[in-house]
């Protein structure tokens, strides 16, 4: 058979073999041959290729290294900003509950001091509920008949005349329908001219309208409304709002709406007039006025 196996030429065979020799005398020479420092040739020149291997290994490594480092130090800079950050939760909560508390001290500074000017026996209460019935606007106070609080006494604030109580009445919570009620009134007169008349609840803004004052008096925008005391329930000379618009009517009576005095959606702290209700009386014969 014939061997058709490609084979090395003879002179490639041969340059190779003088390579290789030519290869180890130079490596043979280098192992005696010494540089100027002393060292042999072949001796530095490994050690070089090996420092320039040993160097890059080292940066590798390092490299990795501080990666690494810094993924654990990431780690620890994110755990404890998330401790901060908790921190200053808890921080604004107890800010807000000293505000908080700082706001309730003021107003019920501002009751005690009011407490104190009006001649009339009261009780200082807590609203502690509202009423989600929308057809009879009420709340819920803290007092009842084992504080001395009856049906159709008069509830106030600092600022003016919030409402009455409505039976029944439990030991301890009892009911204010609020005065800007649709089913609620007050015997109620301006300040400047005096002209009377009966202050409702209405729906609208502003949800008081002041009834049966005739289309001849004296009554405008500005005009304060402060209680008459005719209704036996509400002391004469209470705040109970602005008159917002005063027009002429089409029949005897103006058209006149009112803003409250009070603010009904933040409702906190009230006083209730410990004075049972009595009959409406004569505007000669109403409870005298409060004290200014």
């Amino acid at each position: 058979m014939i061997d058709l196996t490609p084979r090395t030429p003879y002179r490639q065979r041969t340059g190779v073999l003088f390579g290789a020799v030519m290869i180890g005398h130079l490596i043979l020479i280098s192992a005696q041959v010494q540089s100027k420092a002393g060292v042999p040739v072949l001796e530095g020149v490994t050690f070089g290729v090996f420092s320039r291997i040993q160097g890059g290994a080292a940066g590798l490594f390092r490299g990795v290294a501080g990666t690494w480092n810094s993924y654990f130090n990431l780690r620890g800079v994110s755990a404890e900003n998330e401790a901060l950050r908790q921190q200053v939760a808890t921080l604004e909560v107890r800010l807000q509950e000293q505000r908080a508390q700082a706001q309730r001290a003021d107003r019920l500074q501002a009751l005690l001091g009011f407490k104190e000017s009006t001649a009339l026996p009261t009780l200082a209460a807590e609203v502690i509920a509202g009423n989600s019935n929308p057809g009879l606007l009420t709340v819920t106070i803290n007092r009842g008949t084992a504080d001395g609080v009856q049906a159709d006494m008069a509830v106030i604030s600092p600022k003016g005349i919030i409402g009455r109580i409505v039976g029944p009445v439990a030991s301890h919570p009892a009911r204010v329908q609020l005065l800007i009620d649709r089913s609620a009134a007050a015997g109620a007169v301006t300040e400047r001219a005096r002209a009377g008349g009966v202050v409702a609840g209405v729906e609208g803004d502003p949800p008081l309208a002041m009834d049966l004052v005739s289309n001849l008096a004296d009554v405008k925008p500005g005009d304060v409304v402060v209680a008459s005391g005719t209704d036996g329930m509400f002391p004469k000379g209470f705040v109970v709002g602005t008159v917002e618009k005063s027009e002429r009517g089409p029949s005897l009576y103006r058209l006149i709406t009112v803003r409250p005095a009070v603010d009904f959606s933040s409702l906190e702290d009230v006083l209730v007039v410990l004075v049972p209700a009595r009959g409406a009386v004569p505007d000669d014969l109403a409870t005298p006025e409060v004290k200014k």
